[in-house]
């Protein structure tokens, strides 16, 4: 079962049991990833339904912070409860010692010397770390590495 196809039945689900936030945050995953298969001209696959999921959770993470600031709590937790929807179909992240370890294993694969090569370690690194970290967490923590070292 494609990762689309899971969202499209836990979807069912949600309306049959009247989970109102739970259906409105997955109608508006299921529209992402239909705009995006407009845009392509063809099926989105699990890799990109990812990106798009990535996407989504980076905007409530954003999201979040703004209302925050603004003193909005109510907005603040439908915000949340829409993010940890969201969360359940990303892969589970990875914790800030496991991103150090990675990033100076790129590091020392890339032979990186300053600041200077920090492209080319994220060129190598992001790959490995799609999905699973978020890229700001990870572009900080290769510029800490970089300037410690």
């Amino acid at each position: 079962m494609t990762l689309k196809n899971s969202i499209q039945e836990t979807l069912k689900k949600a309306l049959k049991q009247q989970r109102r936030a739970e259906v409105a945050t997955l109608r508006l995953l299921l529209s992402e990833i239909k705009n995006a298969e407009i845009a392509q001209q063809k099926p989105a696959d699990d890799n990109k339904v990812l990106d798009i999921v990535a996407k989504e959770v980076k905007r409530r993470r954003e999201s979040i912070e703004a209302f925050k600031r603004g003193n909005r709590s109510d907005l603040v937790a439908q915000e949340e409860a829409e993010l940890s929807v969201l969360m359940s179909y990303l892969p589970e992240q990875m914790s800030r010692e496991e991103i150090v370890a990675a990033a100076r294993q790129a590091i020392d694969a890339v032979g990186a010397k300053g600041l200077s090569d920090r492209g080319r370690i994220m060129s190598h690194l992001m790959p490995q770390l799609k999905g699973k970290a978020d890229g700001k967490e990870v572009n900080e923590i290769v510029t800490e590495l970089l300037t410690v070292s």
